[in-house]
């Protein structure tokens, strides 16, 4: 695989989607979870989203139930969660996971593009986030720490 346009994945929905969709986009992949101490990320992940779309930004929400449990419900309980507590409209997945044996392949693409502290691959937490440049290239980890706005000079400087 060459690019995250080569990975397909499965919408909240249940459909299968090819990431080649976002072809031209700036994205922003993060792993997501609705009982996690950055759950409030959520808002500022929507405000960018919703700022940067129209000039190509699209923000990909991945639950993930890895990291203490804090992801629970199936994917109508997530979906609902999203969009009544943080008027979510940005595409979510299934849930996946992001470390191990079953990690999705597009982490384990993710994760080596892209590491962590000291060089790590695992994703740490909750709420880590991957920019990805245009032509689907990995540009940049975050750690869940980084807020989503503190982060945006970086996305504008790809769109």
């Amino acid at each position: 695989m060459s690019s995250v346009h080569d990975f397909s994945a499965t919408t909240i929905e249940g459909e299968p989607q090819s990431l080649s969709t976002y072809r031209g986009k700036v994205l922003l992949i993060v792993n997501v979870a609705s009982k996690c101490g950055f759950t409030p990320q959520y808002t500022g992940l929507e405000a960018l989203y919703r700022e940067y779309a129209d000039k190509g930004l699209v923000v990909l929400g991945f639950p993930c139930d890895q990291f203490g449990h804090q992801e629970p419900g199936d994917e109508a309980e997530i979906r609902d969660f999203c969009s009544l507590n943080y008027d979510v409209t940005f595409p979510l997945f299934a849930k996946i996971d992001v470390n191990g044996t079953n990690a999705h392949p597009l982490y384990q693409y993710l994760k080596k593009h892209a590491k962590g502290l000291l060089g790590s691959e695992a994703v740490k937490w909750n709420f880590t986030k991957f920019l990805v440049d245009r032509e689907g290239r990995v540009v940049r980890r975050y750690a869940p720490t980084d807020r989503p706005e503190s982060i945006a000079g970086d996305i504008v400087a790809l769109l």
